[in-house]
């Protein structure tokens, strides 16, 4: 079971660990949106940064319980 917490809007974040573009372990905190149902997961762009993932696409348009945003699009793998 995973827990988390609620932000201020009702979002729900959890932490899991990711590994980086040299296989090491780290944990994040992230958010689960559950308007994405491909397997996408949002996280902070400096999280991403220090995985060191490569972008895939910048602008990636996504809709959002707030409309249409642009999300970037960065390559990750899970264990």
């Amino acid at each position: 079971m995973i827990s988390g917490r609620f932000g201020d809007i009702g979002e729900l974040f959890f932490d899991i660990e990711v590994i980086t573009a040299e296989g090491e372990i780290l944990p994040v905190e992230v958010l689960l949106d559950t308007g994405f149902t491909t397997g996408w997961l949002a996280m902070d762009t400096q999280d991403i940064e220090t995985l060191g993932w490569p972008l895939i696409e910048p602008k990636q348009v996504m809709q959002t319980a707030r409309g249409d945003e642009f999300f970037a699009i960065y390559g990750g793998k899970e264990l």
